[in-house]
């Protein structure tokens, strides 16, 4: 297929882009941008669960070749990665920045200057797209910003790198402005994200975030190249002793999303953060777990997607010490 033009550019032209991110900012006053409803007037730097105050927080902004491969593709996916998360996941690799972020006010930076760094990744590091990675927090920020970039020459698809643990509210001002949604798929059942991620209902909230995103992009469509320019790719993270609860996660997106839809298995978890001290958490995931999950693609017809090969564990680590969070990785997971 030819290589179209992004949504946003439209919505940008129409005005209907500025009203959007206005409309978002105006809900940072009583903030209910994530499923957690804090309430609090971010607007006023009061602070809620994502710790995050009016402006954005960007902990680090570089050409990721680490992603699926429709993603990073040759030259890399623009990858900008906000600091805090509305989860407190036991095992995140990136704890750094979304747990125990220590300066966070020397990574504050406007739309402006979060626009120039969207320029920066298409223009000079010549990325294959932007991907905003742990966005659920931040999305008048990201909207705004785009408003920024616009006019400026931002043409690149815009990914959305989730846990999505969002809202479905949220999520629909983002029609035409997102190309392509990567959503993780954590959980099926809400004993383990109470107990590993402080989250009590992501089950219902990441299973109506995906249908959201599903309805605006449908399935990966990729360009000549193939390199993605819209659609949904759900990413399932195999957990030890089944706690990813990946039979019933994979026949939901089967039956209630799409048979056709575009699933990443990975394999990479690694007890990483705390998890090293929780029994049920304190191993990489075993052979015979892994070739379960693929076991049940086969049974279930899913088709389309990646299978992250055993052995992607610890070698996948970021370290966010540096400017390069990926310096010491070599190679991709998938």
């Amino acid at each position: 297929m030819g290589v179209r033009e992004p949504e946003y550019i439209a919505l940008y032209r129409s005005g209907e882009l500025e009203h959007r991110a206005e409309a978002l900012e105006e809900r940072l006053c009583s903030c209910d941008i994530c499923p957690r409803e804090c309430g609090v007037n971010r607007l006023e730097d009061e602070l809620g669960f994502c710790r995050s105050a009016r402006l954005p927080v960007v902990a680090a902004v570089c050409a990721h070749h680490g992603e699926e491969p429709v993603i990073s593709g040759n030259r890399g996916s623009g990858t900008v990665f906000f600091a805090n998360c509305n989860m407190r996941c036991v095992y995140c690799q990136n704890h750094q920045i979304s747990q125990d972020f220590r300066d966070q006010q020397s990574h504050e930076i406007n739309s402006r200057t979060l626009a120039e760094r969207m320029l920066y990744l298409q223009d000079e590091a010549g990325c294959h797209n932007i991907n905003f990675v742990s966005p659920s927090h931040f999305v008048p920020q990201l909207v705004r910003a785009v408003l920024e970039a616009v006019p400026m020459g931002l043409r690149l698809p815009l990914v959305y790198n989730t846990s999505s643990y969002d809202s479905v509210k949220s999520l629909k001002e983002l029609n035409g402005i997102i190309s392509i949604y990567l959503a993780d798929l954590r959980y099926a059942a809400n004993r383990w994200g109470r107990k590993f991620s402080q989250v009590s209902d992501y089950v219902e909230q990441a299973r109506g975030a995906i249908r959201e995103m599903y309805r605006q992009v449908g399935d990966l469509v990729v360009d000549d190249e193939g390199i993605a320019r819209k659609g949904l790719i759900v990413r399932h993270l195999i957990l030890p002793n089944r706690l990813a609860g990946s039979q019933d996660s994979l026949i939901w997106l089967v039956r209630e999303v799409s048979p056709t839809v575009t699933v990443s298995i990975m394999s990479q978890y690694f007890p990483t953060h705390r998890a090293g001290q929780i029994p049920l958490l304190d191993r990489t995931i075993s052979s015979s777990e892994h070739t379960e999950v693929i076991g049940l693609l086969d049974k279930l017809g899913i088709e389309n997607g990646w299978v992250q090969e055993m052995g992607a564990s610890e070698n996948y680590l970021p370290d966010f010490a540096g400017k390069d969070p990926f310096d010491s990785i070599v190679g991709s997971p998938r």
